[in-house]
């Protein structure tokens, strides 16, 4: 994709899809109770291979690069009773860690065996009815092993237990499916390192039709924070609530607090407007903690190297097992746009900044957040994006909705 040298129109309008987090969840549930109406579902390729993992009857199941799928379907087909899968994906999958899942499973009697590699996809998965009804997992891993736990755990007979271990990671992730939970019927309640999930099973479960509307995803408008940061044109983006359910909202703060982007609610339309700050004074640098929202934190680094603000992420450990190592791929691209970086596990510190090449190409190693954060860019130069259907996995119609508000 090539991108020339931009400048924002002014107080364009843009209707963003709906959240993937918030639709993979509803899925899930949607096929242990069967009784809701989705709507606004997220047209990402993630959500779409899902849906579709959901509604077959095949016995080999391939997910390709739907890290969220993964997980949630090892889960789902564990309590299928009778019913044995493989369940398998890209090559990239197979190299991302499924283990603690799996032991979890386990524990509480599942029947899952690997058919490669000892910890990683593809996996063996014979459904049973799970006798059980308390298990022990680590509370660092990533959040959507416990989510993809918390989603069984209503159609379990004895409901479902989980006690985690440790410091907890990405809490607002957690605290979205317990809120999808609630909201759709389900008793939960979460009181210091322990959850509990009720038994809700379909013939307990009020028959009528469940509508739910899927507000539209946070990590998506991050791109848009960026462009009206470097750009300081207004934007203003559809279906999104005040008060969200993703932990990704809190770029509301990060914008405003770092780059003077401040974020107007209309309550009654369900819209958000980006108000850039013309006279803001940028921080002399940006320190965060990332553990609850790292997927926007290669947006953030972005926007600060265009604007040349110092900056130091913390609490990123979990991108290291993303669809490529972000961390490794952020240092890499970022040196093509000005900024020498350092990084160590779990953060990036930017140490110098520096004017770049004329020519300037960004590889996405397969990743759609990749090609997405740093698009904004061309607002001060010209770049390629490698790959750029990458961005089919989260957000198909990116391109299309960046150069509607591009001149």
């Amino acid at each position: 994709m090539q991108l020339e040298k931009s400048t924002l129109k002014p107080n364009v309008t843009l209707q963003i899809n709906g959240s993937k987090s918030i639709s993979n969840r509803l899925l899930i549930l949607d096929h242990l109770f069967g009784n809701l109406l989705i709507e606004n579902l997220s047209d990402s390729q993630d959500t779409q291979i899902l849906k579709s993992a959901l509604n077959t009857d095949s016995t080999v199941i391939d997910i390709h690069h739907a890290g969220t799928a993964m997980r949630f379907l090892t889960a789902y087909f564990a309590i299928q009773d009778g019913r044995t899968v493989l369940l398998t994906g890209s090559d990239r999958m197979k190299q991302r860690p499924i283990k603690f899942l799996v032991d979890a499973l386990r524990e509480l009697g599942a029947d899952i065996s690997y058919t490669e590699t000892e910890g990683f996809p593809p996996l063996k998965i014979t459904g049973k009815k799970l006798q059980k009804n308390s298990v022990r997992v680590a509370a660092n891993i990533s959040s959507q092993f416990i989510s993809a736990l918390m989603l069984i755990g209503g159609s379990l007979e004895n409901g479902l237990e989980i006690n985690l271990k440790g410091e907890i990671t990405s809490r607002p992730y957690l605290e979205m499916t317990l809120k999808i939970l609630k909201n759709t019927g389900i008793c939960s309640r979460w009181r210091g390192n322990r959850i509990q999930i009720f038994s809700d099973l379909p013939q307990n479960k009020n028959s009528l039709l469940q509508k739910f509307v899927v507000e539209s995803d946070w990590s998506s408008a991050s791109y848009f924070y960026s462009l009206a940061a470097i750009g300081k044109q207004s934007i203003n983006l559809q279906s999104f609530r005040p008060h969200s359910l993703q932990g990704d909202s809190v770029l509301k703060e990060i914008y405003w607090e770092n780059f003077g982007v401040n974020t107007i609610s209309e309550d009654a339309e369900s819209r958000i407007s980006l108000l850039p700050d013309h006279h803001f004074t940028y921080p002399e640098k940006i320190i965060l903690e990332m553990n609850d929202c790292p997927d926007i934190a290669q947006t953030v680094c972005v926007t600060a190297t265009a604007l040349k603000i110092p900056f130091e992420l913390r609490g990123l450990h979990t991108l290291k097992i993303k669809e490529t190592d972000r961390l490794q791929a952020l240092k890499d691209e970022l040196f093509k746009i000005g900024c020498i970086a350092e990084i160590t596990e779990d953060s990036i510190t930017s140490q110098k900044f520096f004017e770049p090449n004329e020519h300037i190409a960004i590889a996405t190693y397969n990743d759609h957040r990749m090609a997405m954060s740093f698009a904004p860019y061309c607002l001060l130069k010209p770049l390629i994006i490698e790959n750029e259907e990458v961005v089919e996995k989260s957000y198909p119609r990116f391109w299309e909705d960046l150069k509607s508000i591009l001149q």
